[in-house]
Formats: structure tokens, sequence, C-alpha cells
């Protein structure tokens, strides 16, 4: 274990996990997932295994070490070629090693490290979901004495409000996917395909500095939206639902488009998923319970005659889709609705949006991204939301 760093200064607030450790009686947290070191460090993602963790017969798994209340026992564990990283300035910890190859040698090296700190007998958090079975049976191991538990949800509420970095790349990405999905309307018309339009999309929005994630595409009721060799017909309404990671943020945004003059029915429709989307708006600020935003879009859609087939849904936004604020256990991704009673927070980010699946007209949605603010909201990306 190398010491490289002297007063450590980590990029996220102490204070907060050291509070949320200590109501979970957490003694240590290890964080293994990309996104977790990301947060821990920063921005930091190690660019060899920024695409692929397999490596080998076993996989890169990073590893930063926290003891509640102090900074300088925090670690970083990593392969041997983060050691350049290391030598750019991109770990604050005092602690690292490079030496592993494969998981249980990763964490092997991080029991090490807890056995020197002071771990045994101790509570140890991890996120469960982000830990291979050879690296949970090698800490069980080496750490006998220590109860191993989940602290999935304590590691992701300390991302729950954003910093004003954090905002200002979520409001990048959200920029950036929404003109790149305006570009491709004005670019593609009937005859083009779903492959040919999201791999359109994907150079959009490469050319605009967005690592592309995903783009969903539905033409009329074809309600598949997986890129495929299905061609646009005209007549049909064209929907793309995007995601662009800009810095790591993620923006992801819905747009529609009809090729021609929108007819009295299709403005209508697309008119009352507009007044959802305004609806779930106004009680957004600092303060208001997060269970408000979906009180009067539910009773617009319950009243309504599409009712059927009409579904809106707010989750948190940021680094990872449905990070919190988690405000409904309703929904597509399963959790508790943890916020729904809590009061929202100026800083935390949501996606709002409402679909509808029209059996007729086919497939219509609007999905925004709004950042909660003191007095009120801030939505980004927040153009191109008519018929295009």
């Amino acid at each position: 274990m190398e010491h490289s760093r002297q007063d450590p200064k980590p990029p996220f607030d102490a204070s907060l996990l050291d509070a949320l450790m200590d109501e979970a009686g957490l003694d240590f947290v290890l964080m293994t997932s990309k996104h977790s070191v990301q947060y821990a460090f920063g921005g930091y993602r190690y660019f060899f295994h920024s695409y692929m963790d397999a490596h080998g017969l076993s996989r890169y798994l990073p590893f930063f070490v926290y003891k509640r209340g102090n900074l300088d026992a925090a670690a970083f564990i990593g392969s041997p070629m983060e050691s350049y990283e290391n030598e750019l300035g991109s770990f604050w910890v005092a602690n690292t090693s490079f030496e592993s190859m494969t998981s249980t040698q990763y964490a092997s090296s991080a029991a090490e490290h807890l056995q020197r700190i002071g771990a045994d007998g101790s509570c140890i958090g991890v996120e469960i979901g982000f830990l291979p079975a050879d690296a949970y049976l090698a800490l069980s191991r080496l750490l006998p004495e220590a109860r191993i538990v989940d602290a999935t949800l304590q590691v992701e509420l300390l991302r729950a409000v954003k910093s004003e970095t954090e905002l200002a790349y979520l409001k990048a990405a959200s920029d950036k996917v929404v003109e790149s999905i305006s570009r491709v309307f004005e670019s593609f018309g009937p005859g083009s395909t779903k492959r040919e339009i999201v791999g359109a999309l994907k150079a959009e929005e490469q050319s605009r500095g967005l690592d592309f994630e995903y783009g969903l595409c539905n033409f009329g009721t074809d309600f598949n939206r997986a890129p495929s060799d299905r061609v646009w017909l005209d007549g049909e309404v064209l929907c793309l639902d995007s995601g662009g990671n800009y810095k790591g943020y993620i923006g992801d945004l819905a747009r529609m488009k009809f090729p021609g003059e929108p007819d009295g029915e299709l403005e209508e429709l697309l008119g009352f998923v507009e007044e959802v989307q305004q609806a779930a708006r106004k009680p957004i600020r600092d303060g208001a319970l997060g269970r408000e935003i979906f009180e009067r879009p539910l009773e617009m859609i319950g009243g309504s005659p599409w009712s059927e087939y009409t579904e809106f849904l707010a989750h948190g936004m940021g680094i990872v889709s449905h990070e919190p604020p988690w405000l409904t256990d309703a929904g597509p991704v399963p959790y508790a609705a943890y916020h729904a009673g809590k009061p929202l927070r100026a800083g935390m980010v949501l996606s709002v949006e409402t679909t509808m699946s029209h059996p007729v007209r086919g497939f219509i949605k609007i999905e925004d991204t709004i950042a909660v603010t003191d007095d009120g909201y801030e939505a980004f990306g927040d153009h191109g939301r008519g018929w295009n």
C-alpha cells in the first residue's frame, strides 16, 4: 500500500456520508461500482476499463475504502496501470494500491487495508449488486469477525443533491441531446429505417462531446423501441428518446416529429401530454413533498379519454438513471418510494415523462429533465417540445 497524499480533501460531502453511515450503523463503506468510484474521486473514470470490465478470466473491480469519520484511512485499490492515473493526481486518498488483476485480488487488497485500520468486529457496508461472489467470499474469509451488509442505499443517497458543477454537466447533457434529436428530425423523413435514425443520432451526440448511451425509436403504433430495419412510413409519428452522457452525467429526453402538418387529433394528443408535463412542474420547489409531483398528473390522466394507455413517471437523474430522489414504488424500476413523503431539496434533478401508447395514432411521449431550485425549478434542454 503506497502513501501518496497528505491532507486529504474529498470532492464529496464527507460529513453527509458520515451521517448516513452513523444512521445505518456502518463503520466502513466499500464502493465498487464504477459510478460510485467516479463520484468519490470527482468524476474519475479509468480509461482502460471505461467500456468493459472483463479482463482475462476475471474482471476490473476498483475499491474505494472509507472509514467513518477518518479521511486519513481512506484508500483506493486499483489495477497496475492506474498507477499512471495516480501520477496525474487522480486520487485524493493517502492510501493506494495498484497490484490487483483479478476480482479476488482487489478484494484481498481491500481486506488487508481494512485489517490494518481496525475493521475486525466492525460493520462493513458494500454495494451488494456491484460486488461479485468471489470478491464477497474473499472479504468474508479475510475478515471473519466483521459483519458485511448492503449499503447501496447510503451510497446512493450521498448523490441525491447535485453540486453546481454537476448541475452544469446535466444541463449541458440535456441541451446536447435535444440539439442532436432536433438535427436528426431535420435530416430524416419517411423511408428511413430505425437503424439509420439511431445511427445518425449517435453520430450527432458524439459530435457534441456526448458518450451515446441509447436511442429508443418508435414509428407509429410500432411499440418495439429497438433499432431495426423497420421503415418509417408516411403518416406515422416518430418518437426519439435518448440518453447521452456528458462527463459522466446523463441527459435523458424524448421529443416528437410528424412528417407534414399534424391534424387536429395529433395536436390534441400531444397537447394533453404537454399539459400533464407542465402540471407536474408546478409543485416542484425546495421543500415540496416528492409525492406532490404525481398528484395532478395522475388526476388528469385518470379523468381523460386516454387513461387506458397513458402513463406518467418522475424519477431521479444524474450519474445513473433512477437515482435519488425515489418518488414512487409503482414505476417500471422496482424500489421503495423513499422520497415520496420527504421534502425535495434544491439541487435534486428529476426526469419527468408522460407516455401515450395510442392504439391508432402511435407512441407519443415527452420526457424532460428538471432541476429543483430554492423557489421552483429549472428545465434543462427545454426546447423542441411540440410537433417537430
